[in-house]
Protein backbone atom coordinates (compact mmCIF):
# COMPACT_ATOMS: atom_id res chain seq x y z
CA UNK A 1 0.00 0.00 0.00
CA UNK A 2 1.20 3.50 -0.85
CA UNK A 3 1.86 5.64 2.21
CA UNK A 4 -0.61 8.43 2.98
CA UNK A 5 2.11 10.60 4.49
CA UNK A 6 4.44 12.11 1.88
CA UNK A 7 7.42 14.40 2.39
CA UNK A 8 7.38 17.30 -0.07
CA UNK A 9 9.99 20.04 -0.46
CA UNK A 10 8.03 22.16 2.02
CA UNK A 11 6.86 19.64 4.60
CA UNK A 12 4.86 16.46 5.15
CA UNK A 13 1.33 16.12 3.76
CA UNK A 14 -1.14 13.43 4.78
CA UNK A 15 -3.91 12.39 2.39
CA UNK A 16 -6.72 9.88 2.48
CA UNK A 17 -7.69 6.70 0.67
CA UNK A 18 -10.91 6.28 -1.29
CA UNK A 19 -12.11 3.90 -4.03
CA UNK A 20 -8.66 2.47 -4.71
CA UNK A 21 -6.80 5.77 -4.86
CA UNK A 22 -4.84 7.86 -2.42
CA UNK A 23 -5.63 11.58 -2.69
CA UNK A 24 -3.84 14.63 -1.32
CA UNK A 25 -5.87 17.81 -1.66
CA UNK A 26 -5.22 21.48 -1.07
CA UNK A 27 -1.41 21.38 -1.27
CA UNK A 28 0.06 24.90 -1.62
CA UNK A 29 2.40 25.33 -4.59
CA UNK A 30 2.96 29.08 -4.06
CA UNK A 31 2.55 31.68 -1.38
CA UNK A 32 -0.92 33.26 -1.17
CA UNK A 33 -0.87 35.99 -3.89
CA UNK A 34 -2.39 38.59 -1.59
CA UNK A 35 -1.47 42.03 -0.23
CA UNK A 36 1.99 42.94 -1.55
CA UNK A 37 2.04 39.78 -3.74
CA UNK A 38 -1.14 40.71 -5.61
CA UNK A 39 -0.46 41.14 -9.37
CA UNK A 40 3.04 39.72 -8.82
CA UNK A 41 4.66 36.55 -10.18
CA UNK A 42 4.07 33.52 -7.91
CA UNK A 43 6.55 32.91 -5.09
CA UNK A 44 7.37 29.43 -3.66
CA UNK A 45 5.31 28.54 -0.56
CA UNK A 46 6.53 28.67 3.01
CA UNK A 47 7.67 25.42 4.62
CA UNK A 48 5.69 24.04 7.56
CA UNK A 49 6.43 22.02 10.66
CA UNK A 50 4.74 18.72 11.46
CA UNK A 51 2.14 17.03 9.26
CA UNK A 52 -0.19 19.08 7.07
CA UNK A 53 -3.62 17.51 6.60
CA UNK A 54 -4.38 17.26 2.88
CA UNK A 55 -7.92 15.86 2.85
CA UNK A 56 -9.83 18.95 1.68
CA UNK A 57 -9.60 21.04 -1.47
CA UNK A 58 -8.17 24.52 -1.23
CA UNK A 59 -10.43 27.50 -1.98
CA UNK A 60 -11.41 28.24 -5.56
CA UNK A 61 -10.01 31.44 -6.99
CA UNK A 62 -12.46 34.28 -6.41
CA UNK A 63 -14.65 34.67 -9.52
CA UNK A 64 -17.90 36.17 -10.75
CA UNK A 65 -20.94 34.01 -10.03
CA UNK A 66 -24.56 34.68 -10.87
CA UNK A 67 -27.04 34.46 -8.01
CA UNK A 68 -28.66 31.52 -9.86
CA UNK A 69 -25.31 29.70 -9.94
CA UNK A 70 -24.64 30.42 -6.28
CA UNK A 71 -27.98 28.87 -5.42
CA UNK A 72 -27.24 25.78 -7.50
CA UNK A 73 -23.72 25.29 -6.16
CA UNK A 74 -24.47 26.05 -2.54
CA UNK A 75 -21.71 27.20 -0.19
CA UNK A 76 -18.40 27.44 -2.07
CA UNK A 77 -15.06 28.32 -0.53
CA UNK A 78 -13.45 30.95 -2.68
CA UNK A 79 -10.56 33.27 -1.99
CA UNK A 80 -7.79 35.26 -3.57
CA UNK A 81 -5.58 32.78 -1.65
CA UNK A 82 -6.19 29.89 -4.05
CA UNK A 83 -2.86 28.59 -5.37
CA UNK A 84 -3.33 24.96 -4.37
CA UNK A 85 -3.18 21.65 -6.21
CA UNK A 86 -4.48 18.12 -5.72
CA UNK A 87 -2.80 14.76 -6.34
CA UNK A 88 -4.29 11.29 -6.91
CA UNK A 89 -2.26 8.08 -7.04
CA UNK A 90 -3.20 4.39 -7.13
CA UNK A 91 -3.21 2.99 -3.60
CA UNK A 92 -1.06 0.06 -4.71
CA UNK A 93 2.66 0.81 -4.60
CA UNK A 94 4.49 0.48 -7.93
CA UNK A 95 8.02 -0.75 -8.48
CA UNK A 96 8.60 1.96 -11.10
CA UNK A 97 7.73 5.68 -11.39
CA UNK A 98 4.28 6.30 -12.88
CA UNK A 99 3.29 8.68 -15.71
CA UNK A 100 1.86 12.01 -14.55
CA UNK A 101 -1.15 13.87 -15.97
CA UNK A 102 -1.58 17.52 -14.93
CA UNK A 103 -5.05 19.01 -15.58
CA UNK A 104 -5.51 22.72 -16.34
CA UNK A 105 -9.16 23.67 -15.99
CA UNK A 106 -11.16 25.88 -18.33
CA UNK A 107 -13.72 28.61 -17.69
CA UNK A 108 -12.92 31.44 -20.14
CA UNK A 109 -10.00 32.48 -17.88
CA UNK A 110 -12.50 33.90 -15.37
CA UNK A 111 -14.20 30.90 -13.72
CA UNK A 112 -13.55 27.30 -12.71
CA UNK A 113 -11.20 25.40 -10.40
CA UNK A 114 -9.31 22.13 -10.20
CA UNK A 115 -11.70 20.80 -7.57
CA UNK A 116 -14.94 20.59 -9.57
CA UNK A 117 -16.60 17.14 -9.31
CA UNK A 118 -16.05 16.44 -13.01
CA UNK A 119 -12.27 16.65 -12.43
CA UNK A 120 -12.08 14.01 -9.70
CA UNK A 121 -8.90 12.11 -10.56
CA UNK A 122 -9.78 8.81 -8.87
CA UNK A 123 -10.89 6.81 -11.91
CA UNK A 124 -8.12 8.14 -14.14
CA UNK A 125 -5.42 7.34 -11.56
CA UNK A 126 -6.73 3.85 -10.73
CA UNK A 127 -7.61 2.65 -14.24
CA UNK A 128 -4.53 4.23 -15.77
CA UNK A 129 -2.12 3.31 -12.97
CA UNK A 130 -0.77 6.83 -13.11
CA UNK A 131 -0.61 10.06 -11.11
CA UNK A 132 -3.22 12.80 -11.67
CA UNK A 133 -2.73 16.42 -10.61
CA UNK A 134 -5.35 19.20 -10.83
CA UNK A 135 -4.52 22.84 -10.13
CA UNK A 136 -6.02 26.23 -9.41
CA UNK A 137 -4.58 29.41 -10.89
CA UNK A 138 -5.44 33.10 -10.72
CA UNK A 139 -8.37 34.11 -12.90
CA UNK A 140 -9.84 37.23 -14.46
CA UNK A 141 -8.25 40.56 -13.65
CA UNK A 142 -6.22 39.03 -10.81
CA UNK A 143 -4.56 36.59 -13.22
CA UNK A 144 -4.60 38.24 -16.63
CA UNK A 145 -4.49 42.02 -16.23
CA UNK A 146 -1.52 43.40 -18.23
CA UNK A 147 0.32 44.86 -15.25
CA UNK A 148 4.02 44.73 -16.20
CA UNK A 149 3.98 48.19 -17.90
CA UNK A 150 3.26 49.69 -14.45
CA UNK A 151 6.63 48.62 -13.07
CA UNK A 152 9.12 45.75 -12.85
CA UNK A 153 7.54 44.32 -9.71
CA UNK A 154 4.21 43.71 -11.48
CA UNK A 155 3.55 40.66 -13.63
CA UNK A 156 1.62 40.14 -16.82
CA UNK A 157 0.09 36.69 -17.39
CA UNK A 158 0.18 35.93 -13.67
CA UNK A 159 -2.32 33.11 -14.22
CA UNK A 160 -0.02 31.44 -16.74
CA UNK A 161 2.95 31.96 -14.42
CA UNK A 162 0.91 30.21 -11.71
CA UNK A 163 0.54 27.24 -14.06
CA UNK A 164 4.31 27.25 -14.64
CA UNK A 165 4.86 27.34 -10.87
CA UNK A 166 2.52 24.36 -10.41
CA UNK A 167 4.37 22.43 -13.12
CA UNK A 168 7.66 23.29 -11.43
CA UNK A 169 6.22 21.98 -8.15
CA UNK A 170 5.42 18.74 -10.00
CA UNK A 171 9.02 18.51 -11.19
CA UNK A 172 10.32 19.08 -7.67
CA UNK A 173 7.87 16.88 -5.76
CA UNK A 174 5.94 14.34 -7.82
CA UNK A 175 8.55 11.59 -7.47
CA UNK A 176 7.71 11.50 -3.74
CA UNK A 177 4.14 10.54 -4.73
CA UNK A 178 5.39 7.83 -7.10
CA UNK A 179 5.38 9.93 -10.28
CA UNK A 180 7.86 10.04 -13.15
CA UNK A 181 8.97 13.66 -13.54
CA UNK A 182 10.35 12.81 -16.99
CA UNK A 183 6.91 11.71 -18.20
CA UNK A 184 4.49 14.57 -17.55
CA UNK A 185 1.46 15.19 -19.78
CA UNK A 186 -0.49 18.43 -19.47
CA UNK A 187 -4.14 18.22 -20.46
CA UNK A 188 -6.87 20.83 -20.38
CA UNK A 189 -10.10 22.02 -21.92
CA UNK A 190 -11.23 25.37 -23.34
CA UNK A 191 -9.24 28.08 -21.51
CA UNK A 192 -7.18 25.23 -20.05
CA UNK A 193 -6.31 24.07 -23.56
CA UNK A 194 -5.63 27.66 -24.64
CA UNK A 195 -3.34 27.90 -21.62
CA UNK A 196 -1.45 24.84 -22.85
CA UNK A 197 -1.07 26.47 -26.27
CA UNK A 198 0.50 29.45 -24.48
CA UNK A 199 2.69 27.26 -22.26
CA UNK A 200 4.09 25.60 -25.38
CA UNK A 201 5.22 29.08 -26.49
CA UNK A 202 6.53 30.30 -23.13
CA UNK A 203 10.27 30.15 -22.35
CA UNK A 204 9.47 29.73 -18.63
CA UNK A 205 7.59 26.46 -19.31
CA UNK A 206 10.35 24.84 -21.35
CA UNK A 207 11.10 21.30 -20.19
CA UNK A 208 8.26 21.11 -17.67
CA UNK A 209 6.14 18.61 -19.66
CA UNK A 210 6.62 16.06 -22.39
CA UNK A 211 3.16 15.70 -23.93
CA UNK A 212 0.00 17.77 -24.30
CA UNK A 213 -3.70 16.98 -24.70
CA UNK A 214 -5.66 19.98 -25.95
CA UNK A 215 -9.45 19.80 -25.75
CA UNK A 216 -11.50 22.52 -27.45
CA UNK A 217 -9.01 25.36 -27.46
CA UNK A 218 -5.80 26.42 -29.19
CA UNK A 219 -3.82 29.59 -29.90
CA UNK A 220 -5.48 32.55 -28.19
CA UNK A 221 -3.94 35.83 -27.14
CA UNK A 222 -4.56 39.54 -26.72
CA UNK A 223 -2.16 42.12 -28.20
CA UNK A 224 -0.43 44.32 -25.62
CA UNK A 225 -2.09 47.50 -26.93
CA UNK A 226 -5.57 46.05 -26.39
CA UNK A 227 -4.54 44.68 -23.00
CA UNK A 228 -3.35 48.15 -22.00
CA UNK A 229 -6.87 49.43 -22.68
CA UNK A 230 -8.43 46.70 -20.56
CA UNK A 231 -6.07 47.46 -17.67
CA UNK A 232 -6.75 51.19 -17.81
CA UNK A 233 -10.48 50.55 -18.00
CA UNK A 234 -10.46 48.33 -14.91
CA UNK A 235 -8.27 50.79 -12.98
CA UNK A 236 -10.68 53.58 -13.90
CA UNK A 237 -13.58 51.50 -12.58
CA UNK A 238 -11.62 51.14 -9.34
CA UNK A 239 -10.93 54.88 -9.20
CA UNK A 240 -7.16 54.39 -9.16
CA UNK A 241 -4.88 56.82 -11.00
CA UNK A 242 -1.31 56.28 -12.21
CA UNK A 243 0.09 57.85 -9.02
CA UNK A 244 -2.05 55.70 -6.71
CA UNK A 245 -0.88 52.18 -7.58
CA UNK A 246 0.03 51.52 -3.94
CA UNK A 247 -3.72 51.27 -3.27
CA UNK A 248 -3.97 48.17 -5.44
CA UNK A 249 -2.77 45.87 -2.68
CA UNK A 250 -5.36 47.12 -0.17
CA UNK A 251 -8.57 46.97 -2.24
CA UNK A 252 -10.75 43.94 -1.43
CA UNK A 253 -10.42 41.29 -4.15
CA UNK A 254 -14.21 41.27 -4.51
CA UNK A 255 -14.09 44.90 -5.67
CA UNK A 256 -11.53 44.06 -8.36
CA UNK A 257 -13.66 41.19 -9.67
CA UNK A 258 -16.75 43.41 -9.63
CA UNK A 259 -14.93 46.26 -11.41
CA UNK A 260 -13.74 43.87 -14.12
CA UNK A 261 -17.30 42.63 -14.64
CA UNK A 262 -18.65 46.19 -14.88
CA UNK A 263 -15.95 47.12 -17.38
CA UNK A 264 -16.77 44.07 -19.51
CA UNK A 265 -20.47 44.93 -19.43
CA UNK A 266 -19.86 48.54 -20.42
CA UNK A 267 -17.41 47.52 -23.16
CA UNK A 268 -20.13 45.52 -24.89
CA UNK A 269 -17.71 42.72 -25.82
CA UNK A 270 -20.33 40.01 -25.32
CA UNK A 271 -18.80 36.54 -25.23
CA UNK A 272 -15.31 37.75 -26.19
CA UNK A 273 -12.49 36.91 -23.79
CA UNK A 274 -11.66 40.12 -21.97
CA UNK A 275 -9.01 38.31 -19.92
CA UNK A 276 -6.67 35.90 -21.68
CA UNK A 277 -2.94 35.40 -22.39
CA UNK A 278 -1.32 38.71 -23.26
CA UNK A 279 1.37 39.02 -25.92
CA UNK A 280 3.76 41.01 -23.73
CA UNK A 281 7.08 40.24 -25.44
CA UNK A 282 8.45 38.73 -22.23
CA UNK A 283 6.42 35.96 -20.59
CA UNK A 284 4.67 35.33 -23.94
CA UNK A 285 7.01 36.64 -26.64
CA UNK A 286 5.11 35.38 -29.72
CA UNK A 287 1.56 34.36 -30.62
CA UNK A 288 1.36 30.65 -29.66
CA UNK A 289 0.54 29.53 -33.21
CA UNK A 290 3.52 31.42 -34.60
CA UNK A 291 5.81 30.12 -31.85
CA UNK A 292 4.94 26.43 -32.29
CA UNK A 293 5.24 26.77 -36.07
CA UNK A 294 8.81 27.97 -35.45
CA UNK A 295 9.53 24.98 -33.18
CA UNK A 296 9.04 26.37 -29.65
CA UNK A 297 7.49 23.05 -28.58
CA UNK A 298 9.76 20.75 -30.54
CA UNK A 299 9.34 17.07 -29.56
CA UNK A 300 6.15 17.65 -27.51
CA UNK A 301 3.59 15.15 -28.82
CA UNK A 302 0.04 16.50 -29.03
CA UNK A 303 -3.46 15.01 -28.95
CA UNK A 304 -5.91 17.73 -29.98
CA UNK A 305 -9.57 17.96 -30.90
CA UNK A 306 -13.01 19.50 -30.46
CA UNK A 307 -16.61 18.52 -29.98
CA UNK A 308 -18.92 18.53 -33.00
CA UNK A 309 -21.17 21.33 -31.71
CA UNK A 310 -18.98 23.49 -29.44
CA UNK A 311 -21.07 26.62 -29.98
CA UNK A 312 -24.35 25.00 -28.95
CA UNK A 313 -23.40 25.37 -25.28
CA UNK A 314 -23.33 29.16 -25.70
CA UNK A 315 -26.04 29.60 -28.35
CA UNK A 316 -28.50 26.81 -27.70
CA UNK A 317 -30.61 25.39 -30.57
CA UNK A 318 -33.94 26.65 -29.18
CA UNK A 319 -32.58 30.19 -28.67
CA UNK A 320 -34.46 32.74 -30.81
CA UNK A 321 -32.34 33.97 -33.71
CA UNK A 322 -30.71 37.26 -32.78
CA UNK A 323 -30.37 39.86 -35.50
CA UNK A 324 -28.09 41.69 -33.08
CA UNK A 325 -25.43 39.04 -33.61
CA UNK A 326 -23.81 40.25 -36.82
CA UNK A 327 -22.47 37.11 -38.51
CA UNK A 328 -19.99 39.03 -40.65
CA UNK A 329 -18.68 40.93 -37.65
CA UNK A 330 -18.43 37.66 -35.74
CA UNK A 331 -16.37 36.04 -38.48
CA UNK A 332 -14.22 39.20 -38.65
CA UNK A 333 -13.56 38.84 -34.93
CA UNK A 334 -12.92 35.06 -34.85
CA UNK A 335 -10.97 34.71 -38.10
CA UNK A 336 -9.61 38.12 -39.16
CA UNK A 337 -7.00 36.52 -41.44
CA UNK A 338 -9.63 34.97 -43.74
CA UNK A 339 -9.96 36.61 -47.14
CA UNK A 340 -13.67 36.29 -47.99
CA UNK A 341 -15.23 36.62 -44.57
CA UNK A 342 -18.61 37.91 -45.80
CA UNK A 343 -19.11 34.92 -48.09
CA UNK A 344 -18.17 32.57 -45.28
CA UNK A 345 -20.60 34.29 -42.89
CA UNK A 346 -23.35 34.06 -45.51
CA UNK A 347 -22.76 30.30 -45.88
CA UNK A 348 -24.29 29.68 -42.44
CA UNK A 349 -28.09 29.57 -41.91
CA UNK A 350 -29.59 32.72 -40.43
CA UNK A 351 -30.69 30.81 -37.33
CA UNK A 352 -29.42 30.41 -33.78
CA UNK A 353 -28.09 26.99 -34.82
CA UNK A 354 -26.26 28.62 -37.72
CA UNK A 355 -24.68 31.13 -35.36
CA UNK A 356 -23.64 28.32 -33.01
CA UNK A 357 -22.07 26.36 -35.87
CA UNK A 358 -20.13 29.41 -37.05
CA UNK A 359 -18.74 29.74 -33.54
CA UNK A 360 -17.82 26.04 -33.48
CA UNK A 361 -16.04 26.21 -36.81
CA UNK A 362 -14.31 29.56 -36.52
CA UNK A 363 -13.34 29.78 -32.87
CA UNK A 364 -12.71 26.14 -31.96
CA UNK A 365 -12.32 23.80 -34.95
CA UNK A 366 -10.32 26.08 -37.25
CA UNK A 367 -7.86 27.11 -34.54
CA UNK A 368 -7.31 23.46 -33.56
CA UNK A 369 -6.62 22.47 -37.16
CA UNK A 370 -4.18 25.36 -37.52
CA UNK A 371 -2.38 24.39 -34.33
CA UNK A 372 -2.17 20.72 -35.36
CA UNK A 373 -0.74 21.67 -38.74
CA UNK A 374 1.87 23.92 -37.13
CA UNK A 375 3.00 21.44 -34.47
CA UNK A 376 3.12 18.33 -36.66
CA UNK A 377 6.25 19.75 -38.32
CA UNK A 378 8.06 19.26 -35.02
CA UNK A 379 6.37 16.33 -33.23
CA UNK A 380 3.63 13.72 -33.75
CA UNK A 381 0.06 15.07 -33.58
CA UNK A 382 -3.20 13.12 -33.30
CA UNK A 383 -6.67 14.56 -33.90
CA UNK A 384 -10.04 13.57 -32.42
CA UNK A 385 -13.61 14.81 -32.60
CA UNK A 386 -16.25 14.10 -29.95
CA UNK A 387 -19.75 13.62 -31.38
CA UNK A 388 -21.68 11.83 -28.58
CA UNK A 389 -25.19 13.10 -27.82
CA UNK A 390 -28.27 12.26 -25.76
CA UNK A 391 -31.06 12.91 -28.31
CA UNK A 392 -33.77 13.14 -25.64
CA UNK A 393 -31.91 15.73 -23.52
CA UNK A 394 -32.66 19.44 -24.18
CA UNK A 395 -28.99 20.47 -24.12
CA UNK A 396 -27.05 17.24 -24.72
CA UNK A 397 -28.89 16.55 -27.98
CA UNK A 398 -25.89 18.39 -29.40
CA UNK A 399 -22.23 17.49 -28.77
CA UNK A 400 -21.67 20.67 -26.79
CA UNK A 401 -18.50 22.37 -25.61
CA UNK A 402 -17.02 20.65 -22.51
CA UNK A 403 -19.02 17.39 -22.70
CA UNK A 404 -15.98 15.20 -23.41
CA UNK A 405 -14.44 15.98 -19.99
CA UNK A 406 -16.99 13.79 -18.23
CA UNK A 407 -15.81 10.88 -20.38
CA UNK A 408 -12.08 11.59 -19.99
CA UNK A 409 -12.34 11.61 -16.19
CA UNK A 410 -15.07 8.93 -16.23
CA UNK A 411 -17.20 11.15 -14.01
CA UNK A 412 -20.51 10.80 -15.86
CA UNK A 413 -22.31 10.87 -12.52
CA UNK A 414 -21.39 14.58 -12.30
CA UNK A 415 -23.79 15.25 -15.20
CA UNK A 416 -26.61 15.10 -12.67
CA UNK A 417 -26.32 18.91 -12.43
CA UNK A 418 -27.74 18.91 -15.98
CA UNK A 419 -30.40 16.39 -14.94
CA UNK A 420 -28.76 13.86 -17.26
CA UNK A 421 -28.29 10.17 -16.56
CA UNK A 422 -26.10 8.61 -19.28
CA UNK A 423 -26.80 4.95 -20.04
CA UNK A 424 -24.58 1.87 -20.00
CA UNK A 425 -23.43 2.54 -23.56
CA UNK A 426 -22.20 6.00 -22.51
CA UNK A 427 -20.40 4.42 -19.54
CA UNK A 428 -18.68 1.99 -21.92
CA UNK A 429 -17.69 4.86 -24.22
CA UNK A 430 -16.20 6.72 -21.25
CA UNK A 431 -13.85 3.79 -20.61
CA UNK A 432 -12.70 3.77 -24.23
CA UNK A 433 -12.15 7.54 -24.29
CA UNK A 434 -10.31 7.38 -20.99
CA UNK A 435 -8.15 4.51 -22.22
CA UNK A 436 -7.14 6.54 -25.29
CA UNK A 437 -6.01 9.45 -23.10
CA UNK A 438 -4.21 7.07 -20.72
CA UNK A 439 -2.36 5.38 -23.59
CA UNK A 440 -1.21 8.77 -24.85
CA UNK A 441 0.07 9.76 -21.40
CA UNK A 442 1.90 6.47 -21.01
CA UNK A 443 3.33 5.88 -24.47
CA UNK A 444 2.95 9.13 -26.40
CA UNK A 445 0.40 7.57 -28.73
CA UNK A 446 -3.39 7.42 -28.19
CA UNK A 447 -4.97 4.02 -28.74
CA UNK A 448 -8.46 2.67 -29.28
CA UNK A 449 -8.68 -1.10 -28.85
CA UNK A 450 -8.94 -2.94 -32.14
CA UNK A 451 -8.43 0.19 -34.27
CA UNK A 452 -5.53 1.91 -35.94
CA UNK A 453 -5.14 5.61 -35.10
CA UNK A 454 -2.70 7.29 -37.51
CA UNK A 455 -1.18 10.70 -36.88
CA UNK A 456 -2.96 13.76 -38.25
CA UNK A 457 -0.20 14.12 -40.82
CA UNK A 458 -1.56 11.02 -42.56
CA UNK A 459 -4.36 12.59 -44.61
CA UNK A 460 -5.78 14.49 -41.62
CA UNK A 461 -6.76 11.30 -39.76
CA UNK A 462 -9.38 12.07 -37.10
CA UNK A 463 -10.82 9.65 -34.54
CA UNK A 464 -14.55 10.24 -34.11
CA UNK A 465 -15.90 9.33 -30.65
CA UNK A 466 -19.63 8.69 -30.84
CA UNK A 467 -22.00 5.88 -29.88
CA UNK A 468 -19.76 4.03 -32.34
CA UNK A 469 -16.09 4.97 -32.76
CA UNK A 470 -14.67 5.39 -36.25
CA UNK A 471 -11.68 6.87 -38.03
CA UNK A 472 -12.25 9.50 -40.71
CA UNK A 473 -9.72 11.13 -43.00
CA UNK A 474 -10.17 14.86 -43.49
CA UNK A 475 -13.75 15.13 -42.19
CA UNK A 476 -15.73 18.04 -43.66
CA UNK A 477 -12.93 18.70 -46.15
CA UNK A 478 -14.86 21.26 -48.20
CA UNK A 479 -15.66 23.34 -45.13
CA UNK A 480 -12.02 23.09 -43.97
CA UNK A 481 -10.81 24.41 -47.32
CA UNK A 482 -13.35 27.23 -47.19
CA UNK A 483 -11.93 28.19 -43.80
CA UNK A 484 -8.47 28.42 -45.28
CA UNK A 485 -6.82 25.66 -43.27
Amino acid sequence: MRKLQVMTSYGIVEGENSHGANAWKGIPYAKPPVDELRFKAPVPPESWEGVREARFYGPENIQPRSSHLKEAEGAIRESEDSLYLNVWAPEKESDHPLPVMVWIHGGAFVTGSGSLPVYDGTSLAVRGNLIVVTINYRLGALGFLHMSPLGESYATNAGLLDQVAALQWVQDNISAFGGDLANVTVFGESAGSMSIAALMAMPAAKGLFRRAIMESGASQFMPAEQANGVREGVLKMLGIGADELHKLQDIPAERIVEAAERFKEQSGVGMALLFQPVLDGDTLPQPPLQAVAAGSARDISVLIGTTLDEGSLFIQPDTPFSEQIDMVRGVDFMAPDLADRKAIADSYPKTADGQAQAMTDMFFWRSSLQYAAAQQKHAPVWMYRFDWVMPEHPLLKKAIHSIEMFFVFNTLHALKFMKAEPDAAAAALALRVQDAWIAFAKTGQPQVAGMEWPTYEQDRATMIFNHEIKLEHDPEAEKRKRLGV
